[in-house]
């Protein structure tokens, strides 16, 4: 079987066609995880510390708990949306979103952090 036609993978619907412009208006950029903790009061939440190459490292919340465990992902590269409306978030302010791919499942191997090629660097944009 391919993995298209796994049982554990469902394939989502593509969303509508956006014009260039639109895609252009988002800022993707490698980001080094530099800490990462579990949120209390939270089952989802981890709190990530991630340099996407400012002066300053950005505060990032994912809903990613149930997928990865925070001592996993420190030292790790992924990609980060660098321009996105910060959100208030636990008390806190979230700083961006990182990218991941799901297969659909609901289960701990189910999403995907993506990871770049070695070589690349924080603060990297992704063309």
């Amino acid at each position: 079987k391919t993995e298209a036609e796994s049982e554990a993978f469902v394939f989502e619907p593509l969303a509508p066609n956006i014009a260039f412009d639109d895609f252009a208006k988002v800022d993707l950029r490698i980001g080094k995880i530099l800490d990462c903790k579990k949120v209390e009061k939270s089952r989802k939440l981890l709190q990530l510390t991630i340099d996407i190459g400012e002066k300053e490292p950005r505060n990032i919340f994912s809903g990613i708990a149930a997928y990865y465990k925070p001592e996993d992902l420190i030292g790790r590269l992924t990609v980060v949306v660098a321009n996105l409306e910060p959100r208030k978030m636990m008390g806190s302010f979230s700083q961006g979103m990182l990218l991941s791919a799901s297969d659909g499942a609901d289960t701990p191997s189910g999403l995907y952090l993506l990871e770049p090629f070695p070589g690349a660097r924080p603060g990297m944009r992704l063309h």
